[in-house]
């Protein structure tokens, strides 16, 4: 079923492979149901929610594409969903996911249509690179807030160390960036487990605080299935002008954030391991229809897994990067990817113990993976101004307006002004073209309708 010999790759290599990549992205299951959970929504239900999303995505990885590669919600959207839908914008927790799953329904839309090809060929890549490593600053950014090792006063300035818990921080952040220094497998997952341990013996880990797994099983019943109820999709566009205009913006960032991670992430390291071929990546961008490539079929994957997720009660489903440590020790086949979701199937009955871990301890790791995401920008060219200052809006002014959709709005609206300038109006795709007036249009509303 796998062709492992085609692939010249055995069960045992397969299994540890397995093993690699679910060891490096295992910490999602903690941090996850720590960033929903401050939107309002049960932290028991978040934690079964995430693994269930990620045993369907990544299942449909290695049945449907027989492709060594992981999923689970992701980080940088799951942020968005937290600080930006239901902070920012003030939706509420159930119409997010409404937002989610719509997102889902539009990205297998585009994915098995012609739409994918010419979404590609919409967003520069510069805008793409600089998109992947906004979110990076943002996540960090959070960290840091999470930590409260930021105060903001009349001018920011970083806290006094007077607390156990931003102590405990700071060891974590040490061990983190110790850890993945020495190339250890699985420094994120460990420094976690560690944090949390020492927290105990400094007050801030609480074993009365942990949730057992009946106790998140029937906390489930809160999130599944709640976007087809009237505070899901119900209440979703009944808000008015305003708040269908906010939505449906909201909802293009969900989908282009979600799409293009995942397309990046494939073509990013299956070219380099050999697990897609030029092939692969022709048949995503040439213009058909269909899921013939192995690329195609995964991404189709990573669509069904954000819809499922949002109807069990989770942020966007995406690929994870950290599949490469996987493929790394010789993951070839799908099989990889079935062995990953027996490993999550195992943690679902493990959430008396990810309960205990504070927030502090996974802190350090969203900084850690924000400076991982933040390498897309040396793709950037910095000296060209076409690429910088739409770079700049995308990247730093994400973080600093602490929203996602603020960045990719004021990055799209700048890099139309400059083209228009130019007098190079062509280079436009009407996509982003019509993607900025929509973007301008829910600042002119926010502007009218601000109380």
């Amino acid at each position: 079923m796998f062709k492992l010999a085609e692939n010249k790759t055995t069960v045992s290599r397969e299994f540890f492979a397995g093993l690699t990549t679910f060891v490096t992205m295992a910490y999602i299951i903690a941090v996850n149901p720590s960033i929903l959970s401050e939107a309002g929504m049960e932290w028991g239900a978040v934690f079964l929610a995430t693994i269930i999303s990620a045993v369907i995505g990544t299942l449909m990885m290695g049945l449907f594409a027989n492709i060594p590669y992981a999923q689970a919600p992701g980080m940088g959207l799951n942020a968005f969903f937290t600080y930006t839908v239901c902070f920012g914008l003030k939706f509420s927790w159930q119409q997010a996911l409404g937002m989610v799953f719509l997102c889902g329904i539009l990205n297998i839309i585009v994915t098995i249509t012609k739409v994918r090809t010419q979404l590609i060929r919409a967003i520069p890549k510069a805008l793409q690179h600089a998109i992947a490593g906004g979110i990076g600053l943002f996540l960090a950014y959070i960290g840091f807030l999470n930590a409260g090792a930021v105060e903001f006063g009349a001018v920011p300035s970083m806290s006094l160390m007077q607390t156990p818990g931003t102590w405990l921080f700071l060891i974590g952040l040490f061990l983190i960036i110790v850890l993945l220094t020495l190339k250890v497998p699985g420094a994120i997952l460990i420094s976690i487990v560690a944090t949390s341990i020492i927290g105990y013996f400094m007050g801030v880990t609480r074993v009365e605080e942990s949730v057992k797994f009946g106790e998140a099983w029937k906390s489930l019943g809160t999130t599944f299935g709640v976007i087809f109820t009237k505070e899901g999709l119900g209440s979703l566009f009944s808000g008015g002008a305003k708040q269908i205009v906010v939505a449906i913006v909201s909802i293009f960032a969900f989908a282009l954030t979600d799409m293009f991670d995942t397309i990046g992430t494939f073509i990013g390291t299956g070219r380099r391991s050999g697990i897609f071929t030029e092939a692969d990546e022709k048949s995503m961008t040439s213009g058909g229809a269909g899921l013939k490539a192995r690329m195609e079929r995964g991404l189709f994957a990573d669509m069904v897994a954000t819809t499922a997720g949002a109807i069990v009660g989770t942020s966007n489903v995406t690929t994870y990067v950290e599949s490469t440590a996987g493929i790394a020790v010789g993951g070839r086949t799908g099989l990889t990817s079935v062995f990953v979701s027996v490993f999550f199937i195992i943690c679902a009955f493990l959430s008396s113990l990810v309960s205990l871990i504070p927030t502090q301890a996974t802190a350090p790791a969203l900084i850690v993976i924000g400076a991982m995401m933040t390498s897309s920008f040396i793709d950037v060219k910095w000296s060209e101004l076409d690429e910088a200052i739409p770079a700049i809006f995308a990247g730093v002014f994400m973080a600093f307006s602490y929203s996602i959709t603020n960045g990719i709005a004021t990055a799209f609206i700048f890099y139309c002004v400059i083209k228009l300038c130019k007098k190079q109006i062509k280079e436009i795709h009407p996509i982003l073209g019509g993607a900025t007036v929509l973007f301008i249009l829910n600042y002119v509303l926010q502007a009218i309708f601000r109380k």
